[in-house]
């Protein structure tokens, strides 16, 4: 959930590191929330921006983007299940056990026995995320493998570049002296 957090911290105001209520924006473009604002100003008897000290409008305009914004990303935010807690079959409300090999899918134990999963193999679910992180180890070393070959081909290609390009001077130049 690295991708969300860092979304998160976009979507916070730098006065109270909360997602923004009622953002308003700055003429330096730095937005804060309304009441953080106003509360900041309201404190240092004159209005600046918290972030940058530039002098800012008695009343800056709300962004409406960046409210819907907010909102949009609260209400995601509350429909995932909390980090670490198991996620639950859409179907049956059952916990997911099992991992359904045939159809590549997390399933529970209703989903296991029903007709869409008949004659499909099954293993733990936890099985299943250790065979897939020893495949994507496998991946990404190959793939760390192929960076090193593409990098030296890359640096013989440069240096064939160089000396081409050397080669080139040197012939231009013994040209324009015998000329």
């Amino acid at each position: 959930m690295e991708g969300s957090s860092v979304l998160e911290k976009e979507l916070s105001c730098p006065v109270c590191c909360e997602i923004f209520q009622e953002p308003v924006i700055l003429s330096c473009r730095h937005s804060f929330c309304k009441s953080c604002l106003q509360q900041h100003w309201e404190q240092e008897g004159f209005q600046e921006c918290p972030v940058c000290r530039r002098s800012s409008l008695d009343h800056p305009p709300i962004s409406l983007t960046l409210k819907k914004l907010c909102e949009v990303f609260s209400q995601e935010r509350s429909r995932r299940p909390p980090v670490g807690s198991e996620e639950l079959c859409r179907l049956h409300r059952e916990k997911l056990k099992v991992f359904c090999l045939t159809d590549q899918e997390a399933v529970c134990f209703v989903c296991q026995t029903s007709e869409k999963h008949e004659n499909h193999k099954f293993c733990p679910l936890e099985e299943a995320a250790e065979r897939q992180k020893e495949e994507l180890k496998a991946a990404l070393k190959l793939l760390q493998k192929k960076i090193i070959l593409f990098n030296k081909v890359k640096q013989t290609c440069d240096q064939i570049a160089a000396y081409i390009k050397t080669q080139a001077q040197q012939t231009e130049k013994q040209i324009k002296d015998e000329f």
